[in-house]
Order: structure tokens, then sequence, then C-alpha cells
């Protein structure tokens, strides 16, 4: 995969003049990758100086390199035959307090580390005794705690064919895996646990609802942990726009990134929408990148993109 010539501006949506802060006059969306099967859950490695991000259906983690060309960092993440297509790879990668990988593997149906050495441990594959349904996005605190969401999103993509796998628990769960490995499910609230992020303190976990409704989450974080306080954050639900909520970042300001509808929608901490930087392509995730943390990398469907903006985002380790 070869890099694309710079797109074209794809348009930003000012709805409030604090949006100028945040996306400078004159940015512009441009196309770093093409050809992809279905971007996903980019992270950038400060340490090495690169991006990570996931192809799902390609059933691998891939590195973008200085070169502008993308090549496999993990594969195969999900060990298995499966049918053209279905989305068995990871999803959403993060990187711990060590600067390890940490990823949502649809397939495998499980959070994973991959240690320094390149070996693969299980965080969590089971709730009860019960497979989990297929991880989705991943976010890691400071204190190496692991929040991930769990939606049925691997029985969607799967083709209606014999072996196909099957549902275990009757619910779609947000996860807390304690840095002392215990597994704990903090709601089953939400019919389509989506994205997942925390405010710059980690005092707020965002999380988004893809399906029916279209709306975001905001917790309080218990100094156990644990979660309360739920209450909407945002809504999309009547808007037009194909895109669902998926991933989702925080800037350090604690601006809000959320992708739906139209790309990326930006909130302000208190949930007032500013405005959204609209792509090509209905967008899955997005994370900041480079020296300085200004370039916001979007993955969307079958490309990636990026922006520079004026805030950096938090960028581990």
């Amino acid at each position: 995969m070869s890099l694309l010539a710079q797109a074209p501006s794809y348009g930003i949506i000012r709805l409030d003049p604090a949006l100028d802060k945040i996306v400078p006059k004159g940015a512009k969306v441009e196309k770093v990758l093409g050809g992809l099967g279905f971007a996903e859950g980019p992270v950038w490695d400060r340490a090495g100086g690169f991006l990570l991000f996931s192809d799902v259906p390609s059933n691998a983690v891939m590195k973008l390199t200085a070169r502008g060309t993308a090549e496999p960092f993990r594969t195969p993440v999900f060990e298995g035959s499966f049918p053209k297509g279905a989305q068995v790879g990871s999803n959403g990668l993060a990187l711990d307090p060590q600067g390890r990988l940490v990823a949502a593997e649809h397939g495998n149906r499980r959070v994973t580390r991959r240690e320094r050495d390149g070996k693969i441990v299980v965080l969590a594959d089971r709730y009860e005794g019960k497979r989990l349904n297929s991880p989705n996005d991943v976010v890691v605190r400071n204190n190496g705690d692991v929040y991930f969401t769990d939606p049925p999103g691997l029985f969607r993509g799967y083709p209606d064919v014999p072996g196909k796998p099957q549902q275990e628990l009757d619910f779609n769960g947000v996860y807390r895996i304690s840095a002392a490995g215990k597994l704990e499910l903090l709601t089953k609230d939400l019919p389509f646990p989506n994205g997942i992020a925390f405010s710059p303190d980690e005092k707020k976990l965002y999380v988004g609802n893809s399906r029916p409704e279209k709306y975001w989450m905001v917790f309080d974080v218990k100094t156990d942990g644990g979660i309360a306080n739920g209450r909407k954050f945002a809504d999309v639900t009547k808007e037009p726009g194909d895109g669902s909520p998926d991933g989702m970042k925080v800037d350090r300001r604690g601006n809000v990134y959320a992708t739906a509808l139209t790309g990326l929608q930006i909130f302000s901490p208190d949930g007032k929408r500013l405005g959204s930087i609209a792509t090509p392509e209905i967008a899955s995730n997005c994370a900041w990148g480079d020296a300085d943390g200004k370039t916001l990398y979007i993955t969307a469907r079958t490309g990636l993109y990026k922006i520079r903006l004026n805030i950096p985002g938090g960028i581990r380790p």
C-alpha cells in the first residue's frame, strides 16, 4: 500500500467560534493510505515514533512506516480459518503505561497485551465462565487498569455459515480489568457500547452507544475504579448521517472527538457541540500522533486520514 496523494479538503463544519481554537483556519484533511479492508483502532507509539492501527477483516495490526507505507506489525491476530470479510482481527488498540500494546480482539473474543518480546498475554476472555461477545474498544488508565466495551460486533459481521460463532452472554457490557488482573462488569445498560475514552484527569469515562439510538454517556469514575452517575453526554439519534458513534478520544483540554454521522463530532467538556471534521468515508476511530501530538489520525473504512490541530492529545508512553 503506497502513500496516496494529498486529498482535497473535505470540509470543517464550524458550529461555534470555540472550534477555531481547536481546528486552525485552513486546516485540511489529508489521505495517508487507501485500499484497507476496514481500518480501526489507531494508536501512536511514541517510543517507536510510528502509528499502529487495526485492519479488522485483514486480520492484522498494521504499522504506518516513515516511508508512508503500511506493513504488518502483528499477523495473524485470529488463529484459524474464517469466511472472507468476517471481522475477526483486532479492533480497538491502546498502550499501557509501560508502552505495551493492548488489543480488543473480535474473532478471539478477548482482550490481550503484547509483551516487548512479542508474547501475547490474555487479560480477559470470559465473564463468569461465558465467552465475551467481541471486545470492541479499549482504553488504559495511568494506573494500568484496562477498560473495554463488549458489543456483539463479531456476530453482525460474520456470514451465516455452519460453525458461526454464537453469543454466550445475554447482554453487552462495559468492563474493567484491574491492574491486578481482576475482571469487573461496570454496566450492561447500554444496548451497543462501542467507543470509550477518559477525560484528561481520568475522573470521567465516556462511552458511545452505536445502535439503535446514537448517543454518548459519561460516568464518574470512583476511587475504586468503578463508575457511577451515568448520564447522557450528547445525542445525535435524530440527526442525518450514516455513521454511528464508534471510536473516540479526548484532547488535553478535555474536548471530546467522537466519530458519528459525517465524520468526527467535536464537543466541549460540557457537551456542547463545537463542530465536526467531515471525512470522505465513514470514520471509525482516531488518535493523535507525531512528535508534538498535534496530528490527528483518523481511520475511516478503507482509508487512513490525518489533520493538523492546535491542541495535542494525550499520548502514551
